[in-house]
């Protein structure tokens, strides 16, 4: 049995305008200081790969374009929308003010497990991914209406943020009945 690898033109994928057209998740993902551009990059691309509403850059985050964002983005920050806020606690009132539900990606004393957090139709959600070193911070966690943790079973205490990011948002595509 052969199995041959497909090409890029065999995949079927979407251009950038019908991308644009198409049905998304209700998800907004918020960078609270996210300070690698290659992290960055590779939010935008797992947020064109799992269909996210935007994402927002806040505080030191760098935005499109930059040669290191578009270097793991391959392009997806041309697809994905995107805003950016010089306070991520302005993003987050903000987006309490559109409807969302403000969901902290942290470990904290009433995290809630990822695979046990329950998603409700109709619902829109903001997930909050923070720094490299310092996660999100106390003030956004604060002002969350929910934390989500990632189980682990190794000996580190967390995930790189764009790691963190594919799955959280891959949980939320199959929560939402996109898979």
């Amino acid at each position: 049995m052969t199995n041959r690898k497909l090409l890029n033109s065999e995949l079927g994928r979407a251009t950038v305008e019908e991308f644009k057209q198409r049905d998304k998740i209700p998800v907004a993902v918020v960078l609270d200081n996210v300070r690698s551009q290659h992290n960055i990059g590779s939010v935008f691309r797992s947020s064109d790969a799992f269909i996210a509403e935007k994402i927002i850059l806040c505080g030191i985050s760098a935005t499109p374009p930059t040669p290191e964002i578009h270097k793991s983005a391959l392009g997806a920050e041309f697809s994905v929308n995107w805003e950016y806020f010089r306070e991520t606690v302005d993003a987050v009132r903000k987006l309490k003010e559109e409807g969302y539900r403000i969901i902290s990606i942290e470990q904290t004393e009433n995290s809630v497990m990822l695979p046990d957090f329950k998603t409700v139709e109709g619902e829109k959600y903001a997930l909050v991914f923070g720094n490299e070193v310092h996660g999100v911070q106390q003030e956004i966690v604060d002002l969350s209406d929910a934390s989500i943790e990632i189980p682990q079973f190794g000996t580190k205490h967390s995930l790189n943020v764009s790691v963190c990011i594919g799955v959280v948002l891959w949980e939320f595509l199959a929560k939402l009945g996109k898979v």
